[in-house]
């Protein structure tokens, strides 16, 4: 399963790209904002910057909700770097535009995804990756997870390529959830991913040693 990192810190990412473990990057408007990153050129700017620090994919996010629009837009960010992935809604218009841009050979991220016929429907039109909100669905009493299950067992069923990228990941739970059930890909904060080193086994093995150790070799 690949490791994606959400968000706009710069520092963010470099924490969790010198771990090593790192395969991409998902952001979008408010977290740009969030870093005080406003203005079409510093975002522009800003996706690049990022491209220069990790290797994989970086998913961009396009403003416009209208064919005409999202196809502009996402034609500009895709000639940013080879690395950016357009990340387009799941829209009528965002799904007329995922299937044109597959035609150009750009690769796109099909997102605010809440169920498994959304996720039929970007995998029909061609989407690289398709992003549900595991944590969003969460958050009204549904079940994000099980959304996870069904999408997985739909592309299986057809032999989609489309990756599925499990956002609004929230906590270490949901990561280790979504390695089970088969995501191809997690998108999660910095502290998220962090959580998984932590056991209170392993600091109190570690202390252990130390202290035989230091008992041994004064």
């Amino acid at each position: 399963m690949k490791f994606f990192i959400d968000t706009a810190n710069i520092a963010q990412i470099k924490e969790a790209q010198d771990l090593g473990i790192l395969d991409g990057v998902t952001t979008n408007p408010s977290l740009m904002a969030k870093e005080g990153i406003t203005g079409k050129s510093n975002i522009l700017q800003h996706y690049e910057n990022i491209c220069q620090i990790v290797s994989g994919d970086v998913s961009a996010e396009v403003i416009a909700t209208d064919y005409e629009g999202i196809v502009r837009e996402g034609t500009e960010l895709a000639a940013l770097h080879p690395q950016i992935v357009v990340k387009i809604p799941m829209i009528k218009d965002g799904i007329k535009a995922i299937k044109y841009f597959t035609g150009q050979g750009i690769r796109t991220n099909c997102t605010l995804v809440f169920s498994a016929g959304q996720a039929l429907l970007a995998a029909k039109a061609g989407a690289t990756y398709v992003s549900p909100f595991v944590g969003r669905l969460d958050d009204i009493s549904a079940d994000g997870l099980s959304l996870i299950e069904e999408i997985r067992l739909i592309y299986d069923n057809y032999g989609y390529s489309t990756q599925i990228l499990a956002a609004s990941v929230r906590h270490t739970m949901h990561i280790l959830e979504c390695a089970k059930i088969g995501a191809d890909v997690i998108t999660a904060p910095l502290s998220a991913i962090i959580g998984l080193l932590n056991h209170p086994l392993t600091d109190i093995g570690l202390e252990k040693f130390l202290a035989d150790y230091k008992k041994v070799n004064g």
